[in-house]
Formats: structure tokens, C-alpha cells, sequence
């Protein structure tokens, strides 16, 4: 019985990462991961979910909590949880030539491939271990660059490294004390990190056909003309929406800081839009945000990225489906449809059960935060449904109330950044029989509206 439930890839997936966290935190509880001060467990477990989840939240400081030891050990733990612990043991088996279980190729196909892609699974996860190192270099590279040209200069190859990882996994650990604030100056590395979170965001199927329509039309005169994926179009399309119409909003609306120029408010407009959805990195000070900026905030932080990406929230194929099937049923149709291709029922039923098990999760978190935090001074309502969302979508921004956080309130959000890092549906599924009933009840009408 237990060897066939740890069969199902939900549990699988879930079992893996639950692993892996333990594993984090024991790790950070050695004397050699610490600095002076003594860390927890509570707090290394904190710690341990937020890397392998991709987060970024944390209940102490990253870059004096911990030794370089410590950060290194977060620094393997983020690459892991972004990759996907599938993706490592499928290279390993691979590797060492054994054979992969169907349950794990299972689980791994639902963590990175839609249907119509799926294929040979030792060959995919190469070109995604290539296709990361690879862009994780180069931009670790430009990063080293904009931290050589700071005056003073700041860091070196490891903090480079360690922010291009976090980066492009979309984890927003910093091994600076306040985040990325003291690196703002440098356009550079703004403008790095922006371009790893959205590649780390799109997810790799749509890397995957980006390159490859690149690598044609440079082999081709002229190129061959053929609509991208759907799934492509729509992941691009969305993107682009919420990345500038937030930072639009965001540089309207202002980010607390009056020492920043025009220039400045569009460029940390866009940065924070392009982080809040699940990076985490931060250029302003979140807690003196506006309350319509954290609002905004909130909503990009639970969409998240796009499906088979390091990115959290419900994701952008799921919001559109969603807006779809909510305008088909305005206009009185019954078929939902995407830039004039019909989507399944069974996808549609997907999403809205993922948007109705993240909205049930969220509300019950931010009825718990407030019965263990709400009490304490200075704690506002806005704060802990921020903190919230946060944890939930992976992002890891946070309006400074994370280090005094309650051992329970700290416990309820390690839940969440790891339901948020799975997926509700996931967790859904894990928690929940589907036994074929054999039988139906009677039907009758209630009253709407």
C-alpha cells in the first residue's frame, strides 16, 4: 500500500522536496553553516524551505547568520529547488545508467513539460542543466562586472555567482545585509537580474522554442513562418502585461523613496514588478511602499511566472484561462477560447480548481497570521496579507515583519512556501482519495445571486 502511494508522482514530487528541505536544515544547523550567532531549528528550517522553494523570505539574516560555509550550502540548495530534484536524480540515473521509474518520469514530465511536449526526458533535462549553466554564467559574469564598477567596490565571484543563481531561479537570497537597496546605483546589474528573474520566469519549453525558431532563422532565407505554441504565445503575452503594466503603475503610484528621480522611479518600477512576481529581489524599501503599491504588489505576486518555470504563484496561463472562460461566460458562450484556439474543458476545470484551492489556502493563512501576529504593535492587516501571498507565490518581498514572526507563524508560512513551491492542486491531489463512486445522487436547484 505504501510502495503504490509513493508511486503517484504528486507524491513523489512532494516527497522529494520535503527531503530536500530536511536535509537543508540539518545542514544549517552545523556549526560550520553559522556564524557567531546561534540559528535555530525553526529558523534553519525556515531557511531551508525558502531556498529549495525559491523564496527568499528569511527569519535572519542571510549574510551574517551564516558563514560562507552556509551561504554556499543555501546557494545548492536554491539550484536544486529551481532545477527541480527530478531533474537531478533523472541526470544522476542517467548518468550512472540506470533506469529511471516511470513514476519519476511522471512527475517530472508535470513539473516542466505541457502535454504536447513530452517526450524523451534524459535528453530534455540535459539541454535544461545546459541551457541553466549557461545563462546562470553569463550572468553571473555581468554581475561581476557591476559589482566591480560600484564605488566602492562590493563583493566579488562568489556574491556574483550567488545573485545570478538566485536570480535566474528565482529565489531573491541576497548575500548583501540589505538585499540589492546599496546596488541600485548600478544599471548593470539592475538590468541583469531583471533579464535572468523574467528568463527564469518564462519557463524552459518556451526557452526551448525561442531558441530553436532563433537557431532556424539564422539557418534559413527567409525563415519559416509558423505561429509560435499556444502555451508560448500566451506565457509571452501575459508576461508582458504584467511586467510593464505594473511597473507603469508602480512609477505612477510612486515607491516611497522622494530621493529618486523620474528615470529612477520607472527603472525600479519595472524591476519590482518584474521581482514581485516570485523573485523576491528588492531596490526599494518595501515596508515604505503606498498601500496601492503593495496591492499591486500582491496581485503579481499571486499570478506568479509560467508553468515548467522556477517561478510560484497560480501561474500566468492559469489567470488567462481563467480570464477567459470569465469573459466566455459574459458573452453567453459555452467554449472557452485563446487568440482563436478553443481551450479543453478538462484544462479549464484545472485552472479554476487551482485558483479556488490558492484563494481557500490564502485566506485561511491570513486568518491565521492574524490571530498569531495581528496583536502584536504596529502590525497592520496590509502586512500580513502581503507576507502571505509572498510566501505562497515563492516571492520572497516581505514589508519587514518575517524575522518577528511568531515560532507558529513562522511554522504556517515554512507550510506555505512549500505548498506554493508544489502546487495547491498538487498538494490537493496528495491529501485527497478519488475513489469511482459507483453511484449518484439526486438532482435539485438552490437560488443564485
Amino acid at each position: 500500500m505504501i510502495r503504490g502511494f509513493l508511486y503517484r508522482p504528486e507524491v513523489l514530487l512532494a516527497a522529494t522536496f520535503a527531503g530536500l528541505i530536511l536535509l537543508g536544515a540539518l545542514l544549517l544547523r552545523l556549526p560550520f553553516a553559522q556564524r557567531a550567532q546561534s540559528v535555530g531549528f525553526v529558523d534553519a528550517l525556515f531557511t531551508s524551505t525558502s531556498a529549495v522553494c525559491v523564496t527568499g523570505l528569511t527569519t535572519v539574516d542571510t549574510a551574517t547568520a551564516y558563514s560562507r560555509a552556509g551561504q554556499t550550502t543555501i546557494l545548492l540548495l536554491i539550484q536544486l529547488g529551481g532545477l527541480g530534484v527530478m531533474t537531478f536524480g533523472a541526470i544522476a540515473a542517467e548518468f550512472l545508467r540506470l533506469r529511471v521509474s516511470l513514476g519519476s518520469q511522471a512527475a517530472l514530465q508535470d513539473s516542466f513539460f505541457h502535454e504536447e511536449a513530452r517526450g524523451n526526458v534524459a535528453s530534455a533535462v540535459r539541454r535544461i542543466l545546459l541551457m541553466t549553466l549557461l545563462i546562470e554564467s553569463v550572468g553571473a559574469g555581468l554581475v561581476y562586472a557591476g559589482l566591480r564598477g560600484l564605488e566602492p567596490a562590493r563583493g566579488g565571484a562568489f556574491d556574483a555567482v550567488f545573485h545570478s543563481v538566485s536570480a535566474f531561479c528565482n529565489a531573491g537570497f541576497s548575500s548583501f545585509p540589505e538585499n540589492l537597496v546599496a546596488l541600485r546605483h548600478s544599471p548593470l546589474i539592475v538590468w541583469t537580474l531583471m533579464v535572468l528573474i523574467t528568463l527564469g520566469g518564462l519557463g524552459y519549453m518556451v526557452l526551448f522554442e525561442a531558441v530553436g525558431r532563433g537557431w532556424t532563422a539564422l539557418r534559413r532565407r527567409p525563415p519559416v513562418s509558423v505561429l509560435w505554441t499556444l502555451h508560448s504565445r500566451v506565457v509571452l503575452r501575459a508576461s508582458a502585461v504584467l511586467t510593464f503594466g505594473g511597473g507603469a503603475v508602480l512609477a505612477l503610484i510612486g515607491l516611497g523613496d522622494p530621493a529618486l528621480s523620474l528615470g529612477g522611479r520607472v527603472l525600479h518600477g519595472l524591476f519590482q514588478s518584474v521581482s514581485a512576481r516570485t523573485a523576491g529581489f528588492n531596490t526599494v524599501d518595501i515596508g515604505a511602499l503606498p498601500l496601492p503599491g503593495l496591492l499591486i504588489l500582491i496581485l503579481l505576486m499571486f499570478i506568479g511566472g509560467s508553468p515548467g518555470s522556477c517561478a510560484g504563484g497560480i501561474k500566468t496561463t492559469s489567470a488567462t484561462v481563467w480570464l477567459a472562460r470569465l469573459w466566455a461566460r459574459l458573452s453567453g458562450r459555452d467554449t472557452v477560447t485563446i487568440l482563436k484556439r478553443r481551450i479543453p474543458v478538462d484544462l479549464v476545470r484545472r485552472a479554476t480548481l487551482l485558483i479556488a484551492v490558492a484563494t481557500l489556502w490564502n485566506a485561511a493563512g491570513v486568518m491565521l497570521l492574524s490571530a498569531t501576529e495581528g496583536s502584536r504593535a504596529g502590525v497592520r492587516l496590509e502586512q500580513l496579507i502581503f507576507e502571505q501571498i509572498s510566501a505562497f507565490g515563492t516571492v520572497g518581498l516581505s514589508t519587514g515583519i518575517t524575522p518577528t514572526l511568531t515560532t507558529l507563524g513562522k511554522l504556517w508560512i515554512t507550510v506555505t512556501m512549500f505548498v506554493g513551491r508544489v502546487g495547491p492542486l498538487t498538494v490537493a491531489l496528495v491529501v485527497m482519495a478519488h475513489p469511482h463512486k459507483l453511484y449518484e445522487y439526486p438532482t435539485e436547484r438552490v437560488m443564485i445571486g
